[in-house]
């Protein structure tokens, strides 16, 4: 089932852009680039949060929801640390 809406929205996708100017498609690169770019950044802060407990590749794993959870928890430690005068690092 996932498989068939990868394949529908790729299909969407290139009907879409057919109808594009160079420019247009230029700018929707640099905006999935930019996109690209903060999923990265957000992963690899996770993964130094937590120490080694997660690698890498299993940080590219998680899903967007597992992302933001452990995000949340991380906020939560932070706050926690900050406002008990305790070292977090």
């Amino acid at each position: 089932m996932g498989s068939a809406n990868y394949f529908r929205s790729v299909k969407f996708f290139r009907i879409r852009i057919l109808a594009w100017t160079v420019a247009e498609i230029l700018e929707e690169v640099k905006h999935m680039e930019n996109g690209q770019k903060e999923v990265k950044s957000e992963i690899l802060k996770l993964i130094w949060y937590m120490r080694g407990a997660v690698s890498l590749d299993e940080g590219f794993s998680l899903t967007y929801e597992d992302r933001s959870l452990i995000g949340d928890i991380v906020k939560e430690n932070l706050e926690t640390t900050k406002n008990s005068g305790m070292p977090f690092f």
